[in-house]
């Protein structure tokens, strides 16, 4: 099985998990799901988040999900409990469909590693 396929397969079974147990099955977009990791890393799942606080949420998941491609680093916890990480590598320019990918194989292998999907 070529590594595309199994990037599509695997995207698609979990954006089916992630939509059945958050959205009562309409299928979440990249965007939710980048959310929801956020959510997550931060570890307070049932806090109502304001406008600025849910674009922090998809920042630090977006840091999260690219930190072991080498772009971003864990840097701190602040007095919040909100991690905070530092640029490493700036990221190279890329096409739409470039950064979608790389984004959907970083959110499968987030949760490859946390086991929700295998």
């Amino acid at each position: 099985m070529s590594r595309d396929t199994q990037l599509k397969e695997r995207w698609e079974k979990l954006v089916q998990m992630l939509s059945d147990q958050f959205s009562q099955g309409e299928d979440l977009d990249l965007d939710a799901i980048i959310y929801l990791i956020g959510v997550q890393e931060l570890g307070k799942v049932h806090d109502k988040y304001k406008k600025d606080e849910k674009l922090n949420l998809m920042h630090i998941a977006i840091c999260r999900l690219l930190e072991p491609y080498g772009f971003y680093e864990f840097d701190y916890v602040d007095k919040d409990g909100w991690p905070h990480y530092r640029v490493k590598e700036e990221l190279p320019p890329l096409k739409a469909g470039e950064q979608s990918v790389l984004m959907k194989e970083a959110i499968v292998n987030y949760f490859l590693e946390k086991e929700y999907i295998n």
